[in-house]
């Protein structure tokens, strides 16, 4: 029993080493988007829903919940730290409208996690039910939170380029599944288990896509067919966009006057 116990404990802390390290990984990213002073094409979704994920684990590990889960509550109690810090980097420096985007959902987290949580303490009044219910939230935001990265990786395949998919957070996404998913086996916790596994899968979709675009070419679009460019320096350079597509608005209205052409309105 007292191996048993040792190897739970052991991966427990695999877990909660991977999970810090899944945390601050995105800490590069945040350095670039200071330093550049915009959001550029990163997206606020994965953190938001990082951050719900991990106050319904704090809510999950608490002792009128699923009791001695004590390391659950303090890995997500950083992450939840960590997160606001995030996202409070991201509200300075994004445009207004991703500003509001990003603080509208801020808002549904707290409204949705005040309901679950007031729910679960005056309705439910076992923790067998407390656990199946809050457990099931917990595996549905998870769900979520390992999904958001689908636009990410659709961005990728577009532009045929992994600038805008972090190496170091794919990694640790995949290693911190791995861990908690191993975890969920020996311990038979399904609502550990389900997320991750999908973690996992997550994880090694990332890094497949990074293997194979990481020394490809990215492509390229043509500034006079007006498209919006997806990813700035990818396509153009970085808050020129405009100014190019003006410019050659201009270069060609002068080309049409000096043939004794009338210009294109």
């Amino acid at each position: 029993m007292s191996n048993c116990t040792s190897d739970f404990d052991c991966l427990r802390l695999a877990g909660n080493a991977t999970a810090v390290a899944l945390f601050i990984a995105p800490l590069p990213t945040f350095w670039t988007l200071m330093k550049k002073k915009s959001t550029m094409e990163y997206s606020g979704l994965p953190y938001v829903c990082t951050l719900f994920n991990c106050l319904l684990w704090i809510f999950y590990g608490m002792p009128f919940v699923k009791p001695h889960s004590m390391l659950i509550i303090t890995i997500n109690g950083f992450g939840c730290a960590i997160e606001l810090i995030y996202l409070t980097v991201y509200i300075i420096y994004a445009d207004r409208k991703n500003q509001l985007k990003v603080l509208g959902m801020l808002l549904a987290v707290i409204l949705a996690f005040t309901v679950v949580a007031v729910l679960t303490v005056t309705v439910l009044h076992t923790h067998n039910s407390r656990t199946t219910v809050v457990g099931s939230v917990c595996v549905v935001v998870a769900i979520a939170m390992y999904v958001s990265p689908l636009s990410i990786m659709k961005l990728v395949i577009q532009t045929r380029s992994v600038e805008y998919m972090p190496f170091l957070l794919s990694l640790f996404v995949f290693l911190n599944s791995m861990a908690w998913t191993s975890y969920a086996l020996v311990t038979k916790d399904i609502f550990i288990g389900i997320p991750n596994g999908l973690g996992c899968l997550s994880g090694v979709a990332q890094l497949a896509l990074y293997v194979f675009y990481r020394y490809l070419k990215p492509v390229t679009a043509s500034l006079e067919s007006g498209d919006k460019p997806l990813v700035n320096n990818v396509y153009v350079e970085i808050g020129k966009s405009n100014e190019k597509l003006n410019e050659n608005k201009d270069s060609k209205s002068r080309l049409i006057n000096q043939d004794g052409n009338k210009p294109a309105n």
